[in-house]
């Protein structure tokens, strides 16, 4: 009986053991997110017809600084002029920056169990898009999708790095067959390391510029895209 207890605790102490070796590395978290949703809408803008249209046709080679200061007259918000050194007109620039807000220890529960890890080991999966929605007469131009702290809201601060592209997408075109975003160098690096600090919330951004040349209509309609983020993650 002395041996047998021997060997059985012996054994339980081994087990015991090798439980330990066991990467944590094994668990792994779904940190697949609900679409993120950005809305291009032509009336965000106040365009005025009329006034933009008088705008394009508007000679610059004197005077190329006088789109600028015409531009608050074709449209109230997030828009500016050019002088086309090509037509000697002004072009209407109309700038796109949207923002979503990513709190993954809210949108994934499992990560609450693994409160006391601070960082996380994150591998994105794939990163797609969708254009369910577009009723822009227009074309639209890429899209680039930043990461950028939660307090940047704006596509164009410094603080936001860009991770990829979105094709541009012909008037009136939706993109209903998932398409995969087009990564910089080292947006799919930027986009791990922001998702692993799980404790932190972020944003995920959208940005480009529509450019109305001279003769083109002036932009209705609205486009919606959903991005669709697929990871997993270990402790």
């Amino acid at each position: 009986m002395t041996y047998l207890r021997y060997f059985a605790v012996a054994g339980a102490m081994a087990a015991s053991a090798g439980c330990g070796l066991i990467s944590s590395d094994v668990t792994d978290f779904d940190l697949t997110l609900p679409d993120k949703t950005f809305t291009i809408d032509a009336a965000s803008w106040q365009v005025d017809g009329s006034d933009a249209q008088a705008l394009l046709a508007t000679s610059c080679a004197s005077a190329p600084s006088s789109c600028e200061a015409a531009a608050s007259t074709a449209c109230a918000a997030n828009c500016s002029a050019t002088c086309d050194s090509s037509s000697q007109t002004c072009d209407l620039s109309l700038a796109v920056s949207l923002s979503q807000a990513v709190n993954l220890e809210m949108e994934e529960p499992q990560l609450q169990t693994i409160d006391s890890e601070p960082v996380i080991k994150v591998t994105i999966d794939s990163v797609t898009y969708t254009v369910p929605t577009n009723t822009l007469n227009v074309d639209t131009p890429a899209i680039t999708v930043y990461v950028a702290p939660s307090t940047v809201t704006d596509a164009t601060d410094p603080m936001a790095q860009a991770i990829g592209t979105l094709e541009p997408v012909s008037a009136g075109t939706t993109v209903t067959t998932p398409a995969t975003l087009d990564f910089t160098a080292v947006g799919k690096a930027d986009l791990v390391n922001i998702m692993a600090t799980f404790k932190t919330p972020f944003n995920i951004l959208a940005g480009t510029t529509l450019t109305v040349k001279n003769g083109d209509p002036v932009p209705t309609g609205q486009l919606e895209a959903d991005v669709h983020i697929t990871a997993h993650a270990g402790t």
